[in-house]
């Protein structure tokens, strides 16, 4: 019986950090698809508002008119997305 005395706390301190690390991984995975899913909103956004001939900023966003589009870049640090709308009849 002996040999056995802290047998828990050893497993307990070679099982935590990977724990740990696993519990990490996945919030910041979280993370990153919150990020990535905001930036892809915000470029369709403005694509489709610049579109219809109406004014919209995001912060990091740049709007670019070729050929009857509007094609819209987002960067947001370690996320970045682009979105394209058609241009409406009449808007300059």
């Amino acid at each position: 019986m002996s040999r056995e005395r802290g047998s828990v706390t050893a497993e307990l301190a070679v099982a935590l950090p990977t724990l740990v690390l696993l519990l990490m991984v996945g919030v910041l995975a979280i993370t990153a698809v919150t990020t990535k899913l905001g930036c892809v909103s915000a470029a369709r956004d403005v694509a489709l508002s610049s579109a219809r001939g109406e004014t919209s900023t995001v912060e990091g966003a740049s709007v670019r008119r070729v050929d009857g589009r509007v094609v819209v870049n987002v960067d947001r640090g370690i996320a970045s997305c682009s979105a394209t709308a058609a241009m409406e009849p009449g808007v300059a």
